[in-house]
């Protein structure tokens, strides 16, 4: 009899419109209740809807980042517009954050 290592889906949040001072507060609880979750050993954050992001949302993204490397949980990014790609690689995020392109936003969650 062989084992098999059993994966545990990740956890998908779904990010949409746009993410500003507005609503980071929310976007901060949203992403810190998925890092702490312990149903999920990883996070995937989708997104492929997200229209315009600023600096509050980008610093709320990169918090939640450091505290899922505290907690050893893989922590990954998929679907970003060409906009949104391009905060990253201005501010060099890219290189921080493991980012995927997905053609269809949830392959890694099926």
């Amino acid at each position: 009899m062989q084992n098999v290592p059993v994966c545990p889906k990740p956890m998908v949040i779904q990010l949409q419109g746009s993410l500003n001072a507005a609503n980071v507060d929310r976007l901060r609880q949203q992403l810190q209740a998925g890092v702490l979750s312990e149903q999920h050993a990883s996070l995937l954050i989708d997104m492929h809807q997200v229209e315009l992001m600023d600096s509050a949302a980008l610093m709320v993204l990169v918090s939640a980042h450091r505290l899922a490397q505290r907690l050893n949980k893989p922590f990954v990014l998929c679907s970003l517009s060409r906009s949104v790609q391009m905060i990253f690689e201005l501010t060099q995020l890219d290189r921080v954050f493991k980012i995927l392109e997905l053609s269809t936003p949830l392959d890694l969650a099926a």
